[in-house]
Order: structure tokens, then C-alpha cells, then sequence
């Protein structure tokens, strides 16, 4: 029996890929409330936060054995960030997947002019401008791109982004003032059209 208080993230990791099932345990117990909060004060439902926070550790499992863990002393970090990837994927998803049900309201959605001017062709041009600008920030440095994606995609006030990222809320605003401005240069670079013609 190994003493894992003694032991940094990192010997209990190479203990686990070594076959050490106690090691995963003490890592797990050590990092599970700072995940898990992260988790549930962004995702701000506990039933969901569990399956994601479930959903990370079995990403950590599968990603430790087949070797893909490399970032020496940032255990934890790592771990965040691929929290933080899937519950960007859910949000994406659920994006994907909500749609406008005629029932919730008295007017008639189907016979309005916002559902019927945007033809498919516009549609289209509207899916590839967002596809491209997806892109676009996946090139930002990841301090820019996070705020970005927090901000934007996930809908967070600065105040909560400034919480999650340990960082404060002026650094947080001067983040996206860069990668907005990055972004700019990005697009003229690349030569975008960000609108439909």
C-alpha cells in the first residue's frame, strides 16, 4: 500500500497507467470538487453537471491509458479543459437540437415573416459565416478563445467569467478586446465576408 498524500498528480498518474487502479481513486477524491463546481456553475443544473463530470473522468480514463496525457504538473488544468470541451459540445448540441415549437405561443410562428424570409440559400451562407468564424477563434491563443467561447457561445456575464478562469474582470474585458481585435485581423487576413449579400 503507497502512501498517495506523499505523492504529487503526476507519480499518482504514471501509477495508474502503470496498472495502480488506487492511484485513479486518490486522483479522482483530490480533484473532484474543483471539477465538479466548475462543471455545475457553468452548466447551472446538478443532474447535468454529474453526467458531464462523469463524461470527464471517463474522457481522463481513456486518455491516460492510451497515452495522450502529456502536460507534466498541470493534472488538474487538463482535466478542466476537458470539462470545459464537453460541455461546449453539449451547449452545441442542445443548440443544434432546440427547436421552435408552434404550441408555446398564441401567435402562429409558422405564418411569420421571421421564419419565412430566410430562404435555404441564406440558410446555408448564414451556417458557413458561423462555421468560419468557428474556425477563426479555434486561432486565437487559448486566454482569447476561452473568453470568447464563454462569452458568446455559453452566454456568461464577465463577473462569472472572470470567476471561472481565476482571473479579474478587467483582465477578462482586455482578453476579449484582443481576441476581438484579433479576430478583425483574422477575417481581413483570410479574406472573409462575415455578411450575406
Amino acid at each position: 500500500m503507497f502512501n498517495s498524500e506523499s505523492m504529487n498528480d503526476n507519480m499518482l498518474v504514471q501509477k495508474f497507467i502503470d496498472g495502480d487502479q488506487l492511484a485513479l481513486e486518490e486522483l479522482v477524491n483530490r480533484h473532484k470538487n474543483r471539477v465538479f463546481t466548475y462543471v455545475v456553475l457553468i452548466v447551472k443544473n446538478h443532474q447535468l453537471a454529474e453526467d458531464i463530470f462523469q463524461d470527464t473522468f471517463i474522457k481522463v480514463i481513456r486518455s491516460l491509458k492510451t497515452g495522450k496525457y502529456t502536460e507534466n504538473g498541470k493534472f488538474v488544468s487538463w482535466v478542466l479543459r476537458i470539462a470545459h470541451n464537453l460541455i461546449i459540445d453539449h451547449f452545441r448540441k442542445e443548440k443544434l437540437l432546440s427547436t421552435t415549437s408552434n404550441d408555446d405561443t398564441e401567435i402562429d410562428l409558422f405564418n411569420s415573416q421571421r421564419y419565412s424570409d430566410e430562404n435555404i440559400e441564406d440558410r446555408l451562407v448564414g451556417d458557413q459565416i458561423t462555421e468560419d468564424v468557428r474556425n477563426l477563434i479555434d486561432l486565437l491563443p487559448d486566454d482569447q478563445k476561452q473568453v470568447i467561447i464563454m462569452r458568446h457561445y455559453m452566454g456568461l456575464s464577465f463577473k462569472e467569467i472572470s470567476k471561472h478562469t481565476d482571473v479579474s474582470i478587467n483582465t477578462a474585458l482586455g482578453r476579449m478586446r484582443y481576441a476581438l481585435i484579433n479576430l478583425r485581423k483574422l477575417i481581413e487576413k483570410n479574406n472573409l465576408s462575415l455578411t450575406k449579400i
